[in-house]
């Protein structure tokens, strides 16, 4: 009995002189690098005031609202749709990757960057802004537009979000001139 006794008390003994060590697991995070959420596989729509706006298809998506700039980021790549009231698509964006930064309502789209307007013009651009919040969508790289009657190139460009009234800032190329109305 008188053994079992000291080994007791030199387990709590033991126990009471050990070190407790407190870790700080938060510490080492980054709210900046660190997302908040992440989905896989997204396929989800958008509406404001009940009306559904848009549909956004992204392999991966990543909410980063701890941020100082709240944002959200699609680094493998993004397809918009934008509809009209009565659920037909007027327009689509597809981009190698994008952000959204929440609080300004500015989108940045990188890689290969391709708009559609209905009913077929094209946009090409490496890098294209799309500020929400004043309804304007610009880029200061290269940029090619198609449409039904030309073909227009250069570096830099200004739009309305509904890509109505559009210009190049630094035009380039071939442009064909009728000799008959000169």
């Amino acid at each position: 009995m008188r053994i079992l006794t000291a080994l007791m008390v030199f387990i709590l003994l033991l126990a009471a002189c050990r070190e407790e060590r407190k870790v700080d697991v938060a510490a080492g995070l980054n709210p900046e690098k660190m997302a908040t959420m992440t989905t896989k596989n997204i396929s989800t729509l958008i509406s404001d005031s009940g009306v559904i706006q848009y549909k956004i298809v992204a392999p991966l998506w990543q909410v980063f609202d701890e941020a100082d700039t709240p944002y959200w980021h699609f680094p493998k790549g993004l397809f918009l749709q934008k509809y009209d009231p009565y659920f037909q698509v007027v327009a689509t964006v597809a981009a190698d990757s994008a952000k959204f930064f929440k609080n300004e309502r500015l989108w940045r789209l990188e890689g290969h960057v391709e708009m559609t307007k209905v009913p077929k013009d094209l946009f090409l651009s490496e890098r294209v802004f799309w500020d929400q919040r004043h309804g304007r969508i610009y880029s200061d790289t290269f940029i090619h537009i198609e449409n039904a009657t030309h073909v227009l190139e250069g570096t830099g460009f200004i739009s309305n979000e509904n890509l109505t009234e559009y210009r190049i800032l630094n035009p380039e190329g071939i442009f064909p001139v009728n000799r008959d109305s000169l």
